[in-house]
């Protein structure tokens, strides 16, 4: 009996490595259009500060569990996952900094991909939807100085996570970027309209990478839906006339915007040289900004068939009260939902909602509330 319980456990070890070693068959993709993956998907939640940490923290010797702890989090569980699902959320956005276990060469660390593959396993598992982006990396920001160099790490790294994960089914989705511009060639907040043109096009030449690169790499990769990251993932310049979808055969792609509006009020703890703290929400000219924003994305995508993902938006910072951050909160991700988006909140270790070493909700009737706008 111990013979066949040592063969047993060693053939299910070995199947495990199979799985981790990207030989797994693959699973099942149903045939839903991206808008019915994007309207089941709910109300979304980030796993942020987490394998997305960068900068200094990491001078050559950092491991993955370093780089998930560097900025604040504990090492991630499948208990610490779990709470996320039994809150109800429908999808959990998962992003990573890959620069940050990475040679300059752009090979990525196999160590980060065995533990962001566990992580998106246990999301998976929940019956959670998963998006795995590609969140800071830095060397992205030669866009506009040396495109060649740059575009040929981004295949490269990309190459790699999606050989690394084309085999998993249809609940899980790619995302090409983060917030990128270029900055180099067009300043945002400069003024002006020379360069913009030529960054608009680089931005958008790295999202028709990203589809070629996901749909080449063959398996279930060649009918993921796919989430294209707008310039910034502003608003205002996802709806401008020089933002272009990529082409893609499958016609599988949804759009990513983030909303931190008014941002006096969703970043600022203190009055800072670019504008004074708000504390107060719920004025007519509050909704009607609000409401103007949801608008703009409805008429420029959700209406021409393109669904909408807010990948990130929340009100942060202790100098408001709970109330005000809480009722922005629910404003948002209702309009947003009502209008066929999925808003995906932006939530930090040890912060305002969740205590991922204690496994506690600091305001659970608040997130049965957030949660419950996909109910209704």
């Amino acid at each position: 009996m111990k013979k066949i319980i040592s063969v047993l456990l060693s053939a299910a070890v070995a199947a495990g490595m199979l799985v981790s070693c990207g030989e797994m068959e693959d699973e099942p993709m149903r045939d839903m259009t991206t808008a019915e993956i994007v309207k089941e998907m709910g109300i979304g939640i980030n796993l942020g500060n987490t394998f997305d940490c960068h900068g200094d923290w990491y001078s050559g010797g950092g491991t993955v569990e370093d780089l998930q702890t560097a900025w604040g989090s504990p090492v991630i569980t499948q208990e610490i996952i779990q709470s996320y699902v039994d809150a109800g959320f429908g999808v959990m956005r998962l992003p990573v900094s890959w620069q940050s276990l990475m040679d300059p060469e752009g090979n990525i660390d196999k160590s980060l991909l065995d533990n962001v593959e566990k992580v998106v396993r246990w999301i998976l598992d929940g019956d959670m939807y998963c998006i795995l982006n590609m969140h800071h990396e830095s060397w992205m920001d030669t866009l506009g100085t040396d495109y060649e160099a740059t575009m040929a790490k981004y295949e490269k790294v990309w190459t790699q996570i999606a050989e690394r994960f084309k085999h998993y089914g249809d609940k899980l989705m790619f995302e090409s970027m983060n917030e990128v511009g270029v900055d180099s060639l067009w300043n945002r907040f400069g003024g002006g309209t020379e360069g913009k043109e030529e960054a608009f096009n680089r931005h958008n030449s790295v999202n028709q990478k990203f589809v070629d690169i996901v749909r080449a790499s063959g398996a279930n990769n060649a009918k993921r839906h796919l989430l294209i990251a707008t310039y910034w993932t502003d608003i205002d310049l996802a709806c401008d006339p020089l933002t272009k979808m990529p082409n893609d055969p499958e016609g599988r792609i949804a759009v990513s915007v983030h909303y931190y509006t008014p941002s006096t009020l969703c970043l600022l703890d203190s009055d800072a040289d670019w504008g004074k703290a708000k504390t107060d929400w719920g004025s007519e000219e509050d909704y009607a900004t609000l409401h103007e924003k949801m608008d703009m994305m409805t008429e420029n995508y959700v209406k021409k068939g393109i669904p909408v993902i807010i990948g990130e938006y929340g009100c942060f910072g202790y100098n408001k009260p709970a109330e005000i951050k809480q009722k922005w909160t629910l404003d948002v991700a209702t309009e947003a939902y009502e209008r066929d988006m999925c808003p995906i909140l932006w939530d930090t270790p040890g912060g305002e909602q969740f205590m991922r070493d204690e496994l506690r909700w600091l305001h659970k009737d608040f997130i049965a509330e957030l949660v419950g706008i996909a109910k209704k």
